[in-house]
């Protein structure tokens, strides 16, 4: 019971990840990107850093990642019923 209950909400999101996405969150899903890959980019300097950097840097990637999942999981339509999607 409780797998079919799993399986029913991760259908659902990937339903509301495939809709359309607002203009806005597809700005915020690429700020989000570019954080990320900022973040990475102090990460994996070449050069030694001081530990505070590094610990902003990840936490650039983190703040990026969720940005970029949340505004891709956002949808257009407000009265969509990803239901409807699922029984076809």
């Amino acid at each position: 019971m409780e797998k079919a209950k799993f399986k029913d909400k991760l259908k659902s999101y990937l339903v509301r990840c495939n809709a359309e996405t607002p203009p806005f969150f597809k700005k915020l899903r690429t700020v989000g990107v570019i954080v990320a890959a900022a973040g990475t980019a102090v990460v994996t300097a070449p050069v030694a850093l001081p530990a505070m950097v590094l610990a902003i840097g990840g936490y650039l990637i983190v703040g990026g990642a969720v940005a970029s999942a949340v505004s891709q999981a956002a949808i257009a339509d407000a009265h969509a019923d990803c239901d409807d999607e699922l029984n076809k």
